[in-house]
């Protein structure tokens, strides 16, 4: 049985939102530059590749980055806390071969992650 090999593509979008349901200080319209991390898992094909990193970057970026860079997420999801739009994207990205994980990092050091 041939061995299957992960492979991370990382991407970044900036977009401003507010948490209608926090009591915090993220109740207030706020910005962030996000991280999303796509991890594709698979056997190597003859061409000696998972997936092409190539492919990967087309369809993240038509299926999720064009949607969210520069927009108010609120329009985009109701209640956009890291958790949700992670739903969002992996929903976006139904379909993609090999799909494996994805983790959006809201900020250097808060981040959630989800096993598709």
């Amino acid at each position: 049985m041939a061995e299957e090999i992960t492979l991370n593509k990382v991407f970044s979008f900036d977009a401003a939102h507010k948490l209608p349901f926090h009591k915090g200080k993220c109740s207030q319209l706020h910005g962030h530059t996000w991280k999303l991390v796509v991890s594709v898992k698979g056997s190597v094909n003859k061409e000696g590749m998972v997936v092409d990193f190539l492919d990967i970057k087309k369809q993240v970026e038509e299926r999720v980055i064009s949607k969210l860079d520069h927009s108010y997420l609120n329009d985009i999801v109701e209640n956009p806390t890291c958790e949700n739009l992670l739903l969002w994207i992996k929903n976006a990205l139904m379909g993609l071969e090999g799909l494996k994980k994805l983790a959006l990092y809201e900020t250097e050091r808060s981040f959630a992650e989800l096993e598709c």
